[in-house]
């Protein structure tokens, strides 16, 4: 028969061996195991103390200690030998720290004993117990002791363990979320294991509606513009190495039926025999792309068509002028050359919008600003617009002691030639034009009004694009779409805004705002 103590030994490593496995609290885990070594080792008091991310000693669990005295324990327990090698761990420097912490302390407890805590040559912590009479602990309390350090230990390390793995999981969990492309991590067979908040936003479903799923019930194309499809390039032996990359791009069928336009870019997760074990699969909304690419094919047709013609003209008139066949009389010359004078001004009014485009883009559109009185600058440029046409009427209406702005004149000028020059334009059967000037508190307001067949309702949100022309307008009017898209970019350099007033039904009205000066 074994003696009752080593029964209580027995029974209590068995019950700690099952809490390591099954409790998750190690504060709790450690009293225990503190606990039912000091009834076994007849003590009154002990603790165990772990060493921290960065060295030195922290008390984890504690018995029989006064609150109020665990102040006292730190400078004592830093003079404990921080060695996180087990080989150089020193056990009588330790006992001998043990006695002078039990008697500064004056807890009565006059002997003690500690152990480290040992896990893969590795000191985790300390345990100690203490004793509040008078004799040494023997080798048998010792070895005692050290079962019970051992389970100690055991749980400090699963404790450390899932520690880091609840961390390195928090941390997949915070890359995913903040990560603006979607991600899918896909199981060897294709089933949905994890995917990122991103890539449901892309295809309009929730998350939990997608884990579990097979890849081709979630990605389905409804065209395939670049590349192979994941299914069709495993059917040719992909992937060969762990390296092995798959890009494949076209317009992804969304939840409601819409198109999305994405890049999918396929990496394989192969464990040491080349097994595959997951397969992670980054989705990127490629919209932009497609836009930047009609843009700059926008670009390179209305430039060379807006280039072309004025180029053409002038080299037409040129030659004819020059033909030594022909003597034309003045009139023909004069007519000739107006037409190119119009033809070279409005040549260089298209370099000079693209040179601000290009200004604008490189954030080097500056502003030389000072008091302007805006009805003033509005008067000259209409008179400009006035020996221009005959069958328009322009007409200002700003009201009396209309507030000086603070602005670039020359910008600001060139704001009101864009709209008023549109204004004209775009009303071919002539009709009144009209600037309006209106004081708020913070800011003033300036529109201008034709009467002309509007803006159709659809084009309004895109008319300040670059490059950006009107279907139907497009085609019977000059320009580059450069106009209005400079026109905003000037108007919020001076902290204003600009847009298309919805609500009139006349033609069409374009109003901006610039602030009044404090």
């Amino acid at each position: 028969m074994l003696p009752d103590f080593r029964v209580r030994q027995r029974d209590y490593l068995l019950e700690i061996a099952r809490a390591i496995t099954q409790e998750l609290n190690l504060d709790e885990v450690l009293a225990r195991i503190l606990q039912h070594a000091a009834e076994l080792l007849a003590g009154q008091a002990g603790l165990v103390a772990l060493r921290g991310a960065e060295g030195g000693w922290n008390v984890a669990a504690y018995i029989g200690i006064p609150d109020q005295l665990l102040s006292y324990l730190d400078p004592l327990l830093a003079e404990v030998p921080d060695y996180e090698e087990a080989a150089r761990f020193e056990i009588p420097e330790v006992n001998r720290l043990l006695q002078t912490l039990a008697r500064e302390v004056s807890l009565g407890l006059l002997s003690g004993v500690g152990l480290p805590l040992i896990v893969q040559n590795r000191v985790l912590g300390v345990i100690f117990v203490f004793r509040n009479y008078r004799g040494l602990f023997s080798r048998e309390d010792q070895l005692l002791l050290q079962s019970f350090a051992d389970q100690a230990a055991i749980a400090v390390h699963n404790a450390q363990l899932y520690d880091q793995s609840r961390g390195q999981a928090q941390r997949l969990d915070g890359l995913l979320n903040s990560v603006a492309d979607g991600i899918l991590i896909l199981q060897s067979g294709h089933v949905v294991e994890r995917c990122n908040p991103a890539f449901a936003r892309l295809v309009g479903q929730r998350p939990a509606d997608i884990i579990g799923k097979q890849h081709g019930e979630i990605i389905t194309w409804k065209e395939v513009t670049h590349g192979p499809t994941l299914e069709r390039a495993e059917a040719g032996g992909w992937p060969l190495t762990p390296t092995a990359t798959l890009y494949v791009e076209g317009d992804l069928r969304r939840s409601d039926g819409s198109g999305l336009p994405v890049g999918v870019t396929y990496a394989p997760l192969l464990n040491p025999e080349g097994q595959l074990i997951n397969i992670i699969a980054s989705v990127r909304d490629v919209s932009h792309f497609r836009q930047a690419e009609q843009m700059q094919s926008t670009f390179i047709s209305v430039i060379s068509h807006e280039l072309k013609t004025p180029v053409s003209l002038i080299k037409g008139y040129v030659g004819t002028l020059r033909r030594p066949d022909v003597r034309w009389d003045s009139k023909v010359v004069q007519d000739s050359l107006e037409v190119i004078e119009e033809e070279a001004d409005r040549l260089a009014e298209l370099i000079e919008n693209l040179l601000d485009a290009s200004r604008l883009e490189a954030g080097a559109l500056a502003l030389n600003a000072s008091d302007l009185a805006l009805p003033l600058l509005a008067e000259r440029i209409a008179e400009r617009f006035r020996t221009q046409t005959d069958k328009h009427r322009i007409v200002l209406d700003f009201p009396e002691e209309f507030p000086v702005v603070l602005g670039d004149e020359q910008r600001l000028g060139q704001v009101l030639l864009n709209l008023l020059s549109n204004a004209v334009k775009y009303s071919p059967q002539g009709g009144e034009v009209r600037i309006i000037g209106q004081v708020r508190p913070e800011h003033v307001v300036i529109c201008v009004q034709d009467e002309g067949p509007g803006i159709p309702h659809g084009d309004m949100p895109h008319i300040f694009d670059r490059f950006y022309r009107a279907g139907e307008t497009a085609r019977s009017t000059k320009g580059a779409g450069l106009g209005l898209y400079l026109t905003r970019a000037i108007l919020e350099a001076h902290g204003g805004s600009i847009w298309v007033d919805a609500q009139y039904k006349e033609g069409a009205r374009v109003c901006f705002s610039l602030p009044r000066p404090q």
